[in-house]
């Protein structure tokens, strides 16, 4: 064998070796929220979430009125989709986005019917939050665990 040919092995060898060790990530680390997620909230979102809506403390002062009025907590900033991610209302977000296929009951939460735009677009959508979120939990803030809330990535940039 030629040195050229031995030379071409080797870097072969090398480059084997170091794709082997790569460790995938949980969800997908290059799905964040001004490249992915502010485009879905945005489309699907805004109307009932948007920078008019309450923040999450002031709709837990009047549920019922902001309800009827068809005003949710706000989802117009990155902070305050985190409050509903891993921050005082945690778990929220995937609660009312999940399909039904993380809990018992197979009920889709609250919120899924709205991810939907063309046919299948849905599913998509879900798929992208989910890969953003990372560790997709249903679980409340009083009931997650301190290595289930390092599982959420929701990477802002």
């Amino acid at each position: 064998m030629s040195g050229e040919m031995l030379k071409a092995m080797g870097a072969g060898i090398l480059l084997a070796v170091c794709a082997a060790s790569v460790v995938p990530v949980a969800g997908n680390a290059e799905v964040t929220y001004e490249k992915d997620l502010k485009k879905i909230i945005s489309e699907h979102c805004l109307a009932c979430h948007g920078g008019d809506a309450p923040t999450m403390e002031a709709f837990k002062k009047d549920e019922a009125g902001f309800k009827k009025a068809m005003k949710g907590p706000r989802l117009d900033t990155y902070a305050n989709v985190m409050v509903m991610v891993n921050g005082s209302d945690t778990g929220a977000l995937m609660r009312r986005l999940d399909d039904g296929k993380s809990n018992k009951d197979g009920k889709p939460g609250n919120m899924y019917s709205h991810l939907e735009g063309t046919e299948g677009e849905g599913a998509a959508n879900l798929k992208v939050i989910k890969d953003w979120v990372g560790g997709w939990t249903m679980k409340r803030k009083k009931d997650i665990t301190a290595d289930e809330l390092k599982a959420i990535k929701a990477l802002e940039k």
